[in-house]
């Protein structure tokens, strides 16, 4: 489980944002289920989303599935969740590491 900090300017509708970029990213309808919202996608078995503390930072807990072998399937599943994160964060991939090497 990873918690994602949300950039300034990004928070608004941040609710609204995470499940219309679910949609968006992953061609998939996401479950709801008290506030978290997962969906199945690829070489992941499940991507749950919520929001985290004071809504101003995201929860994603992802599983994937181990079964999948095929390598354009694996990178395809990794970009989408990048481009996800990316969208909803506002932060690239390389700032997401940065503020994570940070808190530790």
């Amino acid at each position: 489980m990873e918690e994602f900090q949300i950039k300034r300017g990004f928070t608004k509708d941040l609710n609204k944002n995470m499940v219309q970029q679910l949609v968006e990213c992953f061609n998939a309808e996401p479950v709801e289920a008290d506030g978290h919202y997962t969906i199945t996608f690829g070489a992941l078995k499940r991507f749950d989303v919520s929001l985290g503390s004071a809504g101003k930072s995201i929860v994603v807990d992802i599983e994937a599935d181990p079964s999948i072998s095929d390598d354009q399937l694996i990178l395809d599943t990794i970009r989408r969740r990048n481009t996800y994160l990316q969208a909803v964060t506002g932060f690239t991939s390389k700032e997401r590491v940065k503020k994570a090497k940070k808190i530790e």
